[in-house]
């Protein structure tokens, strides 16, 4: 299925190929009353149709976009990633949109590179040179720079630099850390100096991971995890790393929905990386590595996305729902005193089938009498706790 941006039902339809003919023809004539932002993604997307009067129709209404519409598309950050891609496929003379995309950072990298392989735009290739953090974050752009034979002295120079500074020096993961460092992100800087580089975890994608860190090893506590539970975090083959990504794209389907493309790559990148780092992250991460690594098929990794000091009680009451997550990090939730105190969360671990019999049984008193009377008909959970929840509410009921 295809991902739309837009929240328009009728967008979403045509995108998906779930509406009429008529109006999915009618939106690439450019007939229907749309947002700019909206038309563009409709038109982007129907000009890949497998219906070629449909794909004509769409890319004859592209053709006849006004230019300073589709500037402030590339200059926006609120456009849709397929419409920046398409916008870098325009020709040269469309020189301030190129221009705009290399500034936009919503622009992918892949994108990125290929206009520095294509143009021959001098200018343009010096403004590409100049964004260190995208070189170093994708290297095949700096590739692409060194091969385009406009390229300028200045924008060699710098592509040159930035290899030999990230990539070819013996220190260059200490380099990168520097990098964030200075721009203030030494929680990052610290998991990239410590990050295992040598297991399938290349610089470009440790260079991504340590933006999604935002926690100091000052402020860990990892008392928690006693020193013979670091044998659960043994080497794992790449038969089992494509195994744990694997699962956690599923269980994510399972619990959202269908996955962005950009989510399943960070999941990729995530999943790839040794046990170790991944508990790191766990501990250290944002709440996007957080929703990630809860599902990690490593218990003692999920696990430590409860432990990490960042983590939110709304995001505790969506994990005790899940019932995807390992039954150990329901058991800790319920163990946890202030997460214990939360109606919401209790009320979610003794409806959810993973939460550990004993520890549901051990939560049901505290469980209102209503939502007792539920339990007693929800399938869904085990026939020790609607027993359970029947003795008590007749218990409170007098019967």
């Amino acid at each position: 299925m295809t991902t739309t941006t837009s929240t328009n039902p009728a967008v979403q339809a045509i995108i998906e190929g779930t509406a009429p003919h008529q109006a999915r023809l009618a939106a690439a004539s450019g007939l229907l009353p749309l947002t700019q932002s909206d038309l563009l993604e409709v038109l982007v997307a129907l000009r890949q149709s497998a219906d070629a009067e449909i794909a004509a129709a769409a890319s004859a209404t592209l053709d006849e976009q006004d230019s300073q519409d589709l500037l402030a598309a590339a200059r926006s950050d609120g456009t849709p990633v397929p419409v920046l891609d398409y916008l870098a496929t325009l020709s040269s003379a469309a020189r301030k949109i190129h221009e705009a995309l290399i500034l936009n950072d919503k622009t992918s990298d892949q994108t990125i590179a290929g206009l520095a392989a294509s143009t021959s735009d001098v200018s343009l290739l010096d403004l590409i040179a100049t964004n260190q953090q995208r070189l170093v974050r994708f290297p095949q752009i700096i590739d692409a720079i060194l091969s385009n034979p406009d390229r300028s002295p200045e924008a060699e120079r710098r592509a040159r630099e930035t290899r030999r500074e990230f990539f070819e020096k013996e220190r260059g993961a200490q380099q990168i850390a520097q990098e964030l460092r200075t721009r203030g992100r030494a929680a990052a800087a610290e998991f990239f100096e410590s990050a295992d580089l040598t297991e399938g975890l290349s610089v470009e994608d440790a260079w991504l991971i340590a933006e999604h860190i935002e926690v100091s090893d000052a402020d860990l506590d990892d008392s928690w995890l006693p020193a013979e539970r670091y044998a659960e975090l043994k080497p794992e083959t790449q038969e089992e790393h494509a195994a744990n990504f694997k699962r956690a794209i599923e269980f994510e389907k399972i619990e959202v929905g269908e996955v962005p493309p950009e989510r399943v790559s960070m999941i990729r990148r995530i999943m790839f990386m040794n046990a170790r780092d991944r508990m790191k992250m766990a501990m250290k991460g944002d709440r996007e590595a957080r929703g990630i690594l809860i599902r990690d098929s490593n218990r003692v990794v999920a696990t430590a996305v409860i432990h990490n000091p960042r983590v939110t009680d709304q995001e505790v009451e969506n994990i005790a729902a899940m019932r995807t997550v390992a039954d150990e990090v329901l058991r800790l939730i319920s163990l946890n005193r202030n997460w214990a105190r939360s109606y919401p969360i209790i009320h979610n671990l003794v409806r959810n089938p993973r939460t550990p019999i004993p520890t549901v049984i051990g939560i049901l008193p505290r469980i209102r009498t209503k939502d007792l009377k539920h339990l007693q008909q929800n399938r869904n959970v085990s026939e020790a706790t609607r027993r359970q929840a029947l003795r008590l509410a007749q218990a409170r009921s007098g019967e």
